[in-house]
């Protein structure tokens, strides 16, 4: 398929942008969408819930085997809100955490017993050729993110299903989920992934955490049981009635009062106000004067977090000098070879992992703020004069208690594993993927992904354009021409970051990349990933390698997806499929 993509009104190639921006800086495609605010509000009323763990229902050949429904149920989100309607596995929102031994496959059966109509309005406009907007029931497909699994149970975007599995996507294949769990342990999370709705689906509140662990890990003696504490952090919005409140038009800064969207539209992206963790409210979480464990997500649709622990005055609303910081033990692939303290703030961008330990013991009775100072239409960089940002700086109120119940037994040990290194030269193949902006048929922006051969974009159902072949090893070049952050997600498999550089200085078609004159990964960005932070104007490398690795990982083929995962971007257009094909020498009758 050539540079031309059907729906796309204005396709840009890197060198347009160049010109345009002179490599400095493109212009603000600006375009977020923040709920209404309840008046008097209080923050910090409520205490932090943490997830329950689930246990197996019974056993399908031998292992473990989970039955997760998926309810529509009332919750209350803040003390002084009515009950809000959210829809939760298991009946919870957050869903509860699934811990899952190494190397020890299980099975799911998620079964859909929503309602006939979505809790959210939907915008049938969104891929109205592929997705059956007039069939009866809620469309749902949970994907395991960060799970090394097999095709049929990767939650593709149109693997849906309806309640009690009446209606079925074109690529369902099956009613049980089969999780290898064949990877280092790790902090994942399952999630909606169904093709079109899966912002509203994520944000009624269809998510959870998933943990792998082994005995190497147990072994290191981190903080463990209740000073191990899973949180996710989102932003929602909410009438004054408690129920969710989501923008059904583009706001009118982007021309949505022009009336050429339709009614209700999607929105570029969504950034709420209001602070929620764990499925609270502006919470608060006590902890001991000692060391503890924190599986950090961010569960938000579009909203960046920049993070830091600040003390503060409660009773005058201040902050004042830093906090504890955070030690990084983990990313998205599991553990870093050691600890890693992040000096500044820690980047999370939506659905980015971060398993760190803070030590308490210096601030008894102390109260902390986890403050953010990531704008909403995040760069990468957080300037003075932001404008045109709805920022959400306050996250949750940490109280340190005057004294602990115990001795504090848990370490910090200063090797935690071995994380073997991806050497360049053995790479197969180089790709350079491209991040553009687009206009879809009705005037509204959107994102498209493309390749060298198609810089101006392609859409998710055009061909496959990503085909490695099992036991390759790759270089995806991500090289962002639009005007905001983008954290990029890769299905299937873990890599590492190479580094990043300015889009102005690599060409693919003329330029080696140098690994010496690359900006290094960030602290945060050690260690295996699922997901990378790329800011406007500049190129970042990482290095993937499909199959088993060092006796890390498990050989998988078939079809998965990479994807902006801004869920909001996701759903209109910025995901495309890609292949895993079969090693040729292993297949039978290879000559």
């Amino acid at each position: 398929m050539g540079d031309h993509v059907e729906t796309l009104k204005t396709g840009v190639s890197r060198r347009e942008v160049l010109l345009a921006t002179g490599a400095t800086g493109i212009s603000v495609l600006a375009g977020c969408s923040a709920g209404r605010t309840i008046s008097g509000l209080e923050k910090w009323v409520d205490e932090v819930p943490r997830p329950n763990v689930m246990d197996p229902t019974g056993t399908k050949d031998g292992q473990p085997y989970y039955e997760m429904e998926i309810r529509e149920v009332e919750q209350k989100i803040h003390r002084d809100l009515p009950a809000t309607t959210v829809w939760g596995y298991d009946g919870q929102y957050p869903g509860p955490t699934i811990e899952a031994e190494q190397g020890e496959p299980i099975y799911v059966r998620w079964q859909n017993e929503l309602p006939d109509d979505h809790l959210l309005p939907e915008d049938t406009t969104v891929h109205s050729d592929l997705v059956p907007y007039d069939a009866p029931g809620v469309r749902v497909v949970p994907h395991l993110h960060g799970g090394n699994v097999e095709a049929e149970s990767d939650g593709k975007a149109q693997a849906w299903f309806t309640r009690d599995f009446q209606e079925t996507g074109p690529a369902f294949e099956k009613k049980d989920y089969y999780y290898v769990n064949d990877q280092p342990p790790a902090t994942l999370w399952y999630h909606d992934h169904s093709l079109g709705i899966t912002r509203l689906n994520v944000y009624a509140g269809l998510a959870g955490f998933y943990l792998i662990r082994n005995d190497h890990e147990r072994n290191l003696d981190l903080p463990e049981g209740e000073y191990e504490i899973p949180l996710v952090l989102q932003d929602r919005s909410f009438n004054e009635d408690g129920s969710l409140f989501y923008p059904t038009a583009v706001p009118d800064e982007q021309g949505g009062d022009d009336g050429s969207h339709p009614e209700p539209s999607i929105v570029p992206q969504f950034y709420g106000d209001t602070s929620v963790v764990n499925g609270k409210a502006w919470p608060r979480l006590s902890v001991e004067p000692r060391k503890y464990r924190f599986r950090l997500l961010n569960g938000a649709n579009s909203r960046f977090y920049n993070l830091k622990l600040l003390e503060y005055d409660e009773s005058s609303g201040e902050t004042g000098g830093d906090g504890p910081p955070f030690v990084q033990i983990g990313t998205d692939g599991g553990l870093l070879s050691e600890p890693v303290e992040i000096d500044d703030r820690l980047e999370l961008g939506s659905s980015h992992r971060a398993d760190v330990v803070v030590d308490f013991t210096d601030y008894a009775g102390e109260t902390l703020l986890l403050h953010n100072d990531a704008p909403t239409m995040y760069r990468g960089t957080v300037g003075e004069d932001e404008t045109d940002t709805e920022p959400l700086p306050e996250v949750m109120l940490v109280d340190v208690s005057g004294s602990g119940d115990e001795r504090d037994a848990s370490r910090l040990p200063g090797d935690l594993t071995r994380v073997p290194e991806i050497p360049v030269d053995s790479v197969d193949t180089e790709r350079y993927l491209t991040l553009v902006p687009g206009v879809d048929d009705y005037g509204r922006k959107l994102h498209l992904l493309g390749t060298e051969e198609s810089q101006s974009g392609l859409r998710l159902d055009d061909p496959v354009t990503e085909e490695p072949t099992l036991g390759d090893t790759e270089i995806w070049s991500f090289a962002n021409l639009t005007s905001m952050s983008h954290p990029m997600h890769i299905h299937l498999v873990h890599f590492q970051v190479l580094g990043r550089q300015p889009v102005s200085d690599y060409d693919p078609a003329e330029d080696d990349i140098e690994l010496d004159a690359l900006e290094p990964p960030k602290p945060y960005e050690l260690g295996w990933n699922d997901v990378v932070a790329v800011h406007p104007a500049e190129v970042v490398h990482v290095i993937v390698h499909f199959g088993e690795y060092d006796g890390l990982f498990n050989d998988q083929t078939g079809e998965y997806m990479w994807h902006c995962h801004m869920i909001e971007h996701e759903d209109h257009d910025m995901m495309r499929p890609f292949n895993v094909l079969p090693d040729s020498d292993d297949d039978d009758g290879a000559e």
